[in-house]
């Protein structure tokens, strides 16, 4: 008798342990899951300003979109996934698709209004900024302001959304678009933004990391980074 009772309690503990692993070994695979996960929508704003928070403040880690963007991302076939440093060649292909839509794209006096408030006026703009100095990727006119790679495809990217998704996005929603890319562009620096603003206190969401309007808050404390892309 005694020696079935060891034998049920020894049984009892092995479940308890193989029930103890599964729960750990889905915790695991949960936390994975989410590492890549978009930081958030831009279907959750609904005003010029919005800039919504990370969906992680407590990590600065996690800032770099991942996935296909909502909308366009399928109707252009393009993924954040695409721009890496892993993969030069990917990110260099896709860079020049959102570029060669600047080319492309011909703005009405409507939509140059807003492309001209989107990336020029809103939050003092946005610019290349890590790879030359201008003070946005536009003149006061509409005009490109910069010659980059990145430059080309953050205006290419607006233009698109202005002339198919007029009525889905925000002027403020697109400029948060525009960041992420930019975000994607250099990412090490922004990693260095972030921390930056997080000590400070200041909402992390991609018009206050890449808009100009921390422009320059790292100074001092960056060592620089890597650039995705080439100028």
């Amino acid at each position: 008798m005694e020696g079935q009772k060891t034998t049920k309690t020894f049984i009892w503990l092995l479940a308890i342990a193989f029930v103890i692993i599964l729960f750990n070994a889905y915790q695991i695979q949960s936390v994975k899951g989410m590492r890549g996960s978009i930081l958030f929508s831009a279907a959750q704003y609904g005003n010029a300003q919005a800039g919504g928070t990370l969906a992680s403040p407590e990590s600065v880690s996690g800032i770099l979109p991942a996935g296909i963007p909502e909308i366009y991302g399928k109707e252009l076939g393009i993924s954040f996934d695409d721009v890496s440093a892993d993969n030069p060649r990917l990110a260099d292909a896709t860079i020049s698709k959102l570029g060669k839509m600047d080319i492309d794209i011909i703005l009405n006096e409507e939509q140059k209004k807003r492309f001209i408030n989107i990336l020029y006026k809103m939050e003092n703009g946005i610019s290349c900024e890590y790879c030359c100095g201008a003070r946005a990727v536009i003149f006061e006119n509409g005009e490109p302001a910069c010659g980059c790679a990145h430059s080309y495809a953050m205006r290419g990217l607006t233009k698109y959304l202005l002339t198919k998704h007029a009525d889905e996005y925000t002027d403020g929603q697109m400029l948060e678009e525009a960041g992420k890319w930019k975000v994607l562009f250099f990412p090490g620096v922004h990693e260095q933004k972030a921390a930056i603003l997080k000590e400070k206190g200041v909402e992390l969401n991609y018009i206050n990391l890449a808009s100009n309007k921390y422009r320059g808050i790292e100074q001092g404390t960056s060592s620089g980074g890597q650039m995705v892309g080439g100028c």
